[in-house]
């Protein structure tokens, strides 16, 4: 006897026979409906009850209808078999970038896009003004954290990143390194976001006293809000000097020229360098910056990795942005 599968999927034009030998035919009436749609595509196919995948039935999902017919032994299309339809869950990612419209905000942004991944982006200037067909594929919100209409931009995400974070008086640093991520942070665990990841800054073994200014704190305590609202799924990650081609009202800033090279000389020399590493101050000169493309990716594996999270550093950074640039 045999086992004919035959599956759709939306957009496609008709259906695909996978054709299954089977010991007997009353074998293959007691098959489910499993065996083969995990033979198919096991990585990001659940059935819908499944408990090892149940929390998807809350995420943004494709559905795909599952045609199967039994047939004897010559494998000819059986009209007459039965038929089980089986509707499963193709898991979809949907992120919202705080401050998307910014340098590293615009990277993360691109990056997902390249993935097939769908882009929300809250800004207070709106629009990017970095050029390429992916701008086009991102929906930008103009929007302050503080004022936001969360129930409008979070519908649907199944991730938050945050960009946000400046410098200025220890009053504003407080402000936008802090307690503006903190209530990010707060809105998403209330919608129901399942992750938050966090873009965090290196602290470059610097003395306490030199810790306590407000870009700092206010780091902190965004970091301490994302890792106990989400223990389990909240990614911080602290990079260093980021380069790469910055845009500030309209002018391209190339700062890869000297992020670049220094990286690589850095990385060349970090054994001669390392017994350094454990004087103060010493990671302003010996830290490596990092590309925006690289924090961007590791961004992106951050969001489709359910196993990574918790707090990354620079090389950790690195290596997350290698994964997915194989």
């Amino acid at each position: 006897m045999g086992f004919i599968l035959r599956h759709s999927f939306p957009g496609s034009s008709g259906e695909i026979d996978s054709r299954i030998p089977c010991a007997s035919a009353s074998k293959a009436r007691r098959m489910t409906s499993f065996s083969p749609l995990s033979a198919i595509a096991r990585p990001t196919l659940a059935l819908r009850g499944d408990s090892l995948f149940g929390r998807l039935s809350s995420l943004p999902c494709n559905r795909s209808k599952i045609k199967c017919n039994y047939a004897d032994a010559t494998l000819k299309d059986d009209s007459k078999s039965a038929t089980i339809d089986v509707v499963a869950n193709i898991r979809t990612e949907r992120v919202v970038v705080l401050g998307g419209s910014g340098f590293v905000g615009s990277a993360i942004c691109k990056a997902a896009v390249s993935k097939g991944i769908e882009v929300v982006s809250l800004s207070r200037s709106g629009c990017s003004t970095h050029p390429g067909s992916w701008v086009d594929q991102v929906t930008w919100m103009p929007g302050d954290v503080f004022y936001a209409n969360w129930d409008e931009v979070l519908v649907g995400a199944t991730a938050v990143i945050s960009t946000l974070g400046g410098i200025g008086s220890e009053e504003q640093m407080q402000r936008i390194n802090g307690e503006a991520n903190v209530v990010a942070v707060n809105a998403a665990k209330d919608f129901g976001v399942p992750k938050f990841i966090l873009i965090s800054v290196h602290d470059y073994n610097l003395p306490t006293f030199l810790l306590t200014s407000g870009y700092f704190t206010g780091k902190r305590k965004a970091e301490s809000e994302v890792l106990s609202k989400y223990p389990n799924s909240g990614v911080v990650l602290r990079p260093g000097f980021i380069y790469g081609k910055r845009r500030v009202d309209g002018f391209e800033i190339p700062l890869d020229l000297i992020g670049e090279p220094a990286e690589r000389i850095l990385r060349a020399t970090e054994n001669f360098t390392k017994p350094l590493s454990s004087l103060p101050g010493s990671d302003l000169l010996l830290a490596p910056p990092v590309s925006v493309d690289d924090v961007a990716l590791a961004v992106i594996n951050a969001v489709t990795d359910d196993d990574f999270f918790g707090i990354f550093t620079i090389e950790q950074i690195k290596e997350a942005a290698a994964k997915v640039r194989v």
